[in-house]
């Protein structure tokens, strides 16, 4: 822990939530008890949270959730800053927790793809190619303006303005895939999570992973190593160095309209 005054986390997960609404009632209710700042997402496939606040207070606010059983094994990333990375609460209900408009991809009723360690990517990075000698290709997930702040070298960018956009530039570009290793990746998971699976349903003639915990986790992980930039964040924060420490050099600020559209 550094000396700072806020503790930050992420996480997510697809489950399927019937009782979203109701649900919704509660976390909310934890969440202004402890005095906590952030957003939380619910749908029928899950949840999607950015919380922040004192340390022992996120705790339990995670705690608490956990003793649900269908969030028994979630495991927040967390780091800190010096100030409140968010000025309000959010906890709101939606029809996706991220926004893919392909109803067919439901992570909470479909097999998940092969996660990928961050170790392992790294490697993989480091020699040129997989275990079996393919080719291995990064695929970001995220918005451009997101892979401005910083992305793994040579990644491949197809310069999509919101996720809903992936499936459309999947079909333009699927040539460029064929035969090679597809490690998809995003900032803490869920956007590669969901475009892994779209990507196995493709029919491509390699091997298709999701970076396990994303950017963020491979930075906790494996470092800066074949990274090149900054993360990208979704709080005051803005973005994160491979120390998980606000990033001091940003190559290029986001618009406000460009956070809102992100759909995080």
């Amino acid at each position: 822990m550094l000396n700072n005054s806020f503790l930050n986390i992420s996480s997510y997960k697809f489950v399927s939530l019937p009782d979203c609404h109701q649900l919704r009632e509660l976390l909310l209710q934890r969440a202004q008890t402890l005095s906590l700042k952030g957003t939380v997402l619910l749908a029928e496939e899950g949840i999607n949270l950015f919380l922040a606040g004192a340390a022992d207070d996120v705790h339990a606010w995670v705690d608490a959730l956990r003793e649900d059983k269908r969030f028994a094994d979630l495991a927040p990333k967390e780091s800190w800053s010096l100030a409140a990375p968010f000025k309000k609460l959010i906890v709101k209900v939606k029809r996706e927790i991220i926004r893919m408009n392909h109803p067919a991809i439901r992570p909470d009723a479909l097999p998940r793809a092969p996660a990928l360690p961050a170790a392992t990517l790294a490697r993989w990075l480091a020699q040129g190619h997989d275990d079996d000698g393919r080719k291995v290709v990064t695929l970001d997930t995220r918005n451009a303006f997101e892979i401005d702040y910083g992305s793994f070298e040579g990644s491949i960018d197809w310069r999509i303005d919101k996720f809903s956009e992936f499936p459309a530039a999947v079909q333009a570009h699927r040539e460029e895939l064929l035969g090679k290793t597809v490690v998809s990746f995003c900032t803490g998971g869920i956007r590669c999570e969901k475009a892994a699976i779209y990507l196995q349903q493709q029919g491509l003639d390699g091997p298709v992973y999701q970076l396990e915990g994303g950017i963020l986790k491979y930075f906790e992980e494996a470092g800066g190593a074949h990274y090149q930039g900054s993360c990208f964040v979704f709080d005051q924060r803005e973005a994160l160095d491979a120390g998980l420490a606000p990033a001091t050099c940003i190559s290029r600020p986001a618009s406000e309209s460009h956070r809102a559209k992100a759909n995080l």
